[in-house]
């Protein structure tokens, strides 16, 4: 009798694992899992193609063009009679907007992150936080014409003593990029510092450290890898701006690094020449895509360094 009631007990054991999961799936669940193993395999196949087509652009235009002229050449006008390939212009005029982006950015976009995360009354940051997003939601062409119509003269009445030659600048087209990029940063920013388990900011007060010791000592380190984060992307949302340097930066590839000139821009070349007005398979044309690639290996080498700081610098917490 103890043999049967052995032999039952181990033929309706039923491993645990087994047991959290229906014999027969639904074939709704199954659906769902099609569908999403769809949506994943759809943007492997996009990005493929996004740089397959980069790729084969920028194999033909390397048909014609040295590898050497176009990265160390100092003139680009690819569309001069005597044409010139050299991309630093507009390289340079793309970290110029990148550089000045980040002097609004970082700095507005972290102090209102910080007060947001350990200042704030719960009712102000409830209305300050949807303000703030708000701005990124404008479209990019209504801020180029502010930078244009507005930050432009209103910066040549504040340095009245600059070289103001032209009606486009660069260092206005950066301060608009900044203003667009400093929602992204605060937001960011925010979430990792309140992503501090709020038993490290009481362990500090009970050492008889202030709020400004806690904030800059203890929150602040703790969510570095967060905050970095939210700086990787704001570089990445300057470079890849179009409309408001378009506007505001104009359209000169010239190598400088003075505020109050007009520059080009990668992506502003980008939207130029992709109207349709050049012929296709011209060397004009394959410009776009050697253009676009160095502007891919630019953020991708970027983001690669981005992500070795953030997992240098990540702190876990359970």
């Amino acid at each position: 009798m103890t043999r049967s009631v052995v032999a039952a007990s181990s033929v309706g054991a039923v491993s645990p694992q087994r047991s959290l999961e229906a014999s027969n799936p639904r074939y709704g669940e199954r659906a769902i899992k099609a569908f999403l193993l769809f949506c994943a395999a759809l943007s492997v196949v996009v990005t493929t193609g996004i740089v397959l087509s980069l790729l084969f652009g920028t194999i033909e235009f390397f048909q014609h063009v040295s590898v050497t002229e176009f990265l160390f050449g100092t003139k680009w006008t690819p569309q001069f009679a005597n044409p010139s390939f050299g991309v630093l212009p507009i390289v340079v005029g793309t970290l110029n907007v990148v550089f000045w982006a980040l002097v609004v950015a970082i700095p507005v976009g972290l102090c209102s992150a910080i007060y947001l995360s350990e200042y704030a009354p719960g009712g102000v940051r409830r209305v300050i936080k949807p303000v703030l997003e708000m701005l990124e939601g404008i479209p990019t062409v209504a801020i180029g014409l502010f930078a244009l119509f507005f930050l432009r003269p209103l910066a040549e009445d504040a340095f009245p003593f600059l070289p103001w030659s032209t009606l486009h600048s660069v260092g206005v087209a950066g301060i608009a990029v900044g203003l667009l990029t400093v929602p992204l940063v605060t937001s960011v920013a925010d979430d990792a510092l309140r992503s501090v388990p709020r038993s490290l900011r009481e362990g500090a007060y009970a050492l008889g450290a202030n709020k400004l010791s806690v904030t800059m000592r203890v929150v602040f380190p703790a969510a570095i890898s967060g905050v970095i984060g939210g700086f990787v992307l704001a570089v990445s949302r300057a470079i890849g701006e179009t409309m408001v340097v378009l506007l505001a930066a104009g359209n000169t590839p010239q190598l400088t690094a003075d505020p109050t000139k007009s520059v080009q821009t990668m992506t502003a070349y980008i939207g130029v020449m992709s109207t349709g007005e050049i012929a296709f398979g011209t060397v004009d044309y394959y410009t776009i895509f050697a253009v676009g690639a160095l502007l891919f290996v630019m953020t991708l080498s970027m983001n690669a360094v981005a992500i070795r700081l953030v997992r240098r610098f990540r702190e876990v917490y359970e």
